[in-house]
């Protein structure tokens, strides 16, 4: 098993450090911008978010005129982290109360009629009590009626609170998106919208950009909270690959030592071979012997070869038991002193299955390892199931993701499919990696400029000066990079496929072609200096951590780095002194110190080749040539926008070999460039051509 991505963090203490009200930075940083009206906090899980509302909404209870607050979570099993919580103990000015009757997701009190539901929520506008907590479903069918009542001024006044805010899209045919849209035309309610992954995974953004202006943003990344935890200090992210279905590999994949999630396939995907239940039963039979169940818990009791037993908790079986199980995993062990006891809470449960669940703000702090088994083409879903293996706790050093994927063999069925099913598994290893990464900005880098080249500000953020650099020309250019990089990132990721993997690929086509076409698709009416400086940022964004890499691979030849796809932010255990080869940051300065960075240098490296370069090294020697002869089939036909991104490339390979590309060369790349060469004459001639027969004409 290759680990795509390995991080070792600095453990500095930070993210848990609170101030004198018992707020940490990222809530500390939101509440600062308390006095908005609409607020977006881009955070990612285990941030503290759900905290950082609280403090914002009892504010704006007591010192903004908001009356009442309604916090909308996607799915009930979210609704636990905004139950009553004690703050005046750590220094805040007031605690946070939810009566039980308004936590709508509480042991399964949403379940039920729709009418119900509504009902409650709207008692609760017509009562003194101020927080309500209910799923966007809920809030969907209440607003629906109490609007059509008595319009959208009975929300005038309201703090609109929306958790996995990405939930909502500028589509026209969301229902909460649209909900949202009339909120802010009226201008009346507050609104605080959270995410910890601020794109959705496919083509329609969370907000109109004329919505968006009207947000105060507070973003903090993954690298500002995991670089900050006292106890988790490396991140791997890995895939393995199962022949037949993919029972046979959970002995290799699945360490029953490790507190793991499991999430197994979506049904009617491939990857699915038989009904939920039995794939679970199949799962338990193949770790031990199932010997029971816990009757207080309703976890399942696997008995292991080594006599040890594990306590699974089934989520895949919607049974009457699952209400039991959820509730057991929301349900703290504490001590005497009403706090939680570390050694009892992690030993409550081993592992979890899941289907379709423990995603999204599912709070397992103990988690180790999340196994996603099968394909996942939502990006944003990767995301978040890394992030329910990324929260700080006690013992806990690493954490790993694992998606344990088809192998792309002759077995599988349609080679072809199968293999971009992998380079979609890729690329969600891709992004990750581009999550994990500090807050990059760059800045066009002059002659004689006396700035140091990288520079990390107060807020976190990494200034980097790039030689030849295009600065955005106007403010909406200006905007969308420093507002929307994650975004096109994100969309960048998703095209990891032939075109841009292939051998025959030059890195110009990447960096430039495909990296242009995403940004004119998402952006109307840009003009081209507006999008190649948009470009340029994106390209560079996508490519320091590659650049960093390559140095770092350079220092591993000379004995002193660790494999391709591995960065740090700090010396490895037991070595202070130990080189900084692979401290990204460092590595990034040292780079700078060797050789100028420039946009010349950004554009000549693939970002994507260089992923399906770390990934191949999971490949035994057939299975990769395969894989390449299936790319091969795939070919694509040459276009004119090709052409005219490989003709530099072309002129400067005819002027360092004294001649023009072959067609028949052995090397891939070279074989594309003859083609786009003669592309390039094709079309002259035809050119020539029409223009003798205009002027005979």
């Amino acid at each position: 098993m290759t680990d795509f991505v390995r991080v070792t963090y600095g453990q500095t203490g930070k993210t848990q450090a609170p101030n004198a009200m018992g707020m940490r930075p990222m809530q500390a940083r939101v509440y600062e911008a308390r006095a908005a009206q609409f607020l977006l906090l881009k955070a990612p899980p285990a941030a503290g978010k759900s905290r950082a509302l609280m403090f914002v909404a009892l504010d704006k209870l007591e010192n903004q005129g908001v009356g009442k607050v309604i916090v909308c979570v996607p799915e009930t099993s979210i609704g636990a982290s905004f139950r009553s919580t004690d703050l005046t103990s750590y220094g805040f000015f007031a605690d946070w109360e939810v009566q039980p009757r308004w936590n709508l997701c509480l042991n399964g009190a949403e379940e039920g009629a729709t009418a119900r539901k509504v009902r409650a929520v709207r008692e609760f506008m017509a009562s003194d009590d101020r927080v309500l907590v209910c799923t966007h479903a809920t809030f969907r069918f209440a607003f629906d009626e109490i609007a059509e009542d008595e319009g959208t001024a009975a929300f005038d006044d309201c703090l609109i609170a929306i958790d996995e805010f990405h939930h909502v899209s500028a589509g026209d045919d969301n229902r909460l998106g649209e909900i949202l849209r009339r909120l802010l035309a009226r201008g009346r309610a507050h609104i605080m919208a959270m995410t910890g992954s601020y794109f959705r995974g496919d083509s329609i953004p969370v907000l109109r950009p004329e919505d968006e202006a009207l947000f105060r943003s507070i973003t903090y990344s993954y690298y500002e909270q995991l670089d900050g935890y006292r106890f988790l200090k490396s991140l791997g992210i890995s895939y393995s690959f199962y022949r037949d279905n993919y029972i046979s590999a959970i002995p290799e994949v699945l360490n029953p030592d490790l507190k793991t999630i499991i999430h197994i396939p979506h049904r009617g995907s491939a990857e699915a071979y038989d009904v939920k239940q039995s794939e679970v039963g199949a799962i338990l039979d193949a770790l031990g012997e199932v010997i029971g169940r816990e009757p207080e818990t309703g976890f399942d009791l696997v008995r292991l070869p080594d006599g040890r037993v594990l306590k699974v908790a089934d989520l895949v079986d919607d049974g009457p038991e699952r209400d039991t199980v959820k509730a057991s995993l929301t349900r703290e062990v504490t001590g005497p002193d009403g706090k939680r006891e570390d050694a009892a809470d992690r030993d409550k449960v081993d592992l979890i299955i899941a289907l379709g669940m423990a995603k999204e703000g599912f709070d397992w702090v103990w988690c180790e390892h999340a196994l996603t088994i099968g394909y996942r083409s939502s990006l944003t879903e990767i995301v978040q199931i890394i992030g329910r293996a990324t929260r700080d706790a006690p013992g806990k050093r690493h954490a790993q993701f694992t998606n344990l994927v088809a192998e792309p063999g002759v077995e599988t069925g349609l080679v072809t499919d199968a293999v971009n099913d992998m380079l979609k598994a890729i690329s969600g290893a891709l992004l990750m990696e581009q999550v994990l990464q500090p807050n990059f900005k760059f800045y066009r880098r002059e002659d004689g400029d006396t700035r140091p080249p990288v520079e990390v500000d107060h807020e976190g953020r990494v200034h980097i000066g790039i030689g030849g650099l295009m600065l955005p020309p106007t403010a909406r250019a200006r905007e969308i990079v420093e507002n929307d990089m994650h975004e096109l990132v994100a969309k960048a990721c998703q095209q990891i496929d032939r075109r841009t993997v292939a051998d025959d690929v030059a890195p110009e086509v990447a960096t430039q072609l495909i990296l242009t076409d995403i940004i004119e698709k998402s952006y109307e009416n840009l003009t081209p200096d507006e999008t190649e400086a948009i470009r340029q940022d994106l390209a560079a964004r996508m490519n320091i951590a590659a650049i960093a890499r390559r140095m770092a691979q350079e220092e591993g030849q000379k004995g002193l780095a660790e494999p391709a796809g591995t960065w740090t932010t700090a010396p490895p255990d037991g070595e202070p002194n130990a080189p900084d080869a692979m401290n990204l940051i460092r590595m990034v300065k040292k780079f700078i110190n060797v050789r100028e960075l420039d946009i010349d240098l950004i554009d000549s490296i693939n970002p994507f080749r260089e992923g399906f370069d770390v990934a191949s090294k999971a490949l035994d020697t057939p299975l990769l040539q395969q894989i390449q002869s299936a790319m091969v089939a795939q070919r694509i036909q040459m276009t004119e926008e090709e052409a005219l991104v490989l003709w530099p490339r072309i002129k400067r390979f005819t002027a360092q070999e004294g001649r023009p590309p072959n067609p028949h060369a052995a090397d891939d790349l070279e074989r594309r460039l003859a083609e786009a060469h003669a592309y390039i004459r094709t079309k002259k001639a035809e050119r020539m051509r029409a223009a003798q027969d205009a002027a005979r004409g």
